[in-house]
Order: structure tokens, then C-alpha cells, then sequence
């Protein structure tokens, strides 16, 4: 089956999902050729092992608290702050408490 994204122009909402995290998965909003946009679902204490990618990527936390490593430094993330990293630079996380996380990516060829 495919994975349905959101059509050009469509109005998302990305608010809370505080009460219903459990029975929501992470999911790619849209896909293009050039730009990936997903949320991401953390339960409290699990972790996305460090890795890099390619093009640039912006990490927002939408709700909860992550430990987030780039490029060897770790920061404590909360609701409502964004990072942004080059392309290329090491990062992971950890969520101290279930977290959602806007992540962007720029795809590169």
C-alpha cells in the first residue's frame, strides 16, 4: 500500500498529540525530490542512534524533551526550540520524555 502524503498547497495540523501518542506512529508528511518533511514519535527513553545525512536537516520539537548530540555536543531540547544542521554532521537523540520532532531534510542527489 502506499504511504499517502500531503498534497501542495494542503493545510496540516501539527499540533499537540500529547494524548494520543501511544497510538501514533512516525510518519513523512510529504516527500519530494529535493525536500523530505517527517514527524517523529520518541517514547521517553528511546534513542535514534547517531548518524549524518547527506544535505542539511532542521530538528523542531513539537512536544516532550529530547538529549539531542551533534557533531559530538549534547543539548537538551524542548518544546518549542529548532536546530539546524549542515549536511554531513553527526547527530542522535534521546527523548527523556515522550517526544514529537518536525524533521526536514534536504535530499541531495
Amino acid at each position: 500500500m502506499a504511504i499517502s502524503h500531503a498534497a501542495s498547497g494542503q493545510l496540516l495540523d501539527i499540533h499537540s498529540l500529547t494524548e494520543q501518542f501511544s497510538e501514533t506512529r512516525t510518519f513523512a508528511v510529504f516527500k519530494t525530490d529535493q525536500l523530505e518533511v517527517m514527524r517523529l514519535m520518541v517514547p521517553a527513553h528511546k534513542a535514534v542512534p547517531s548518524h549524518q545525512v547527506k544535505g542539511e536537516v532542521t530538528v523542531q520539537c513539537l512536544e516532550g524533551e529530547v538529549d539531542f548530540t551533534a557533531d559530538g555536543k549534547a543539548q537538551r531540547m524542548k518544546a518549542g526550540q529548532l536546530v539546524w544542521l549542515a549536511g554531513g554532521v553527526a547527530h542522535g537523540l534521546t527523548a527523556v520524555r515522550d517526544s514529537t520532532l518536525l524533521v526536514t531534510l534536504v535530499l541531495r542527489k
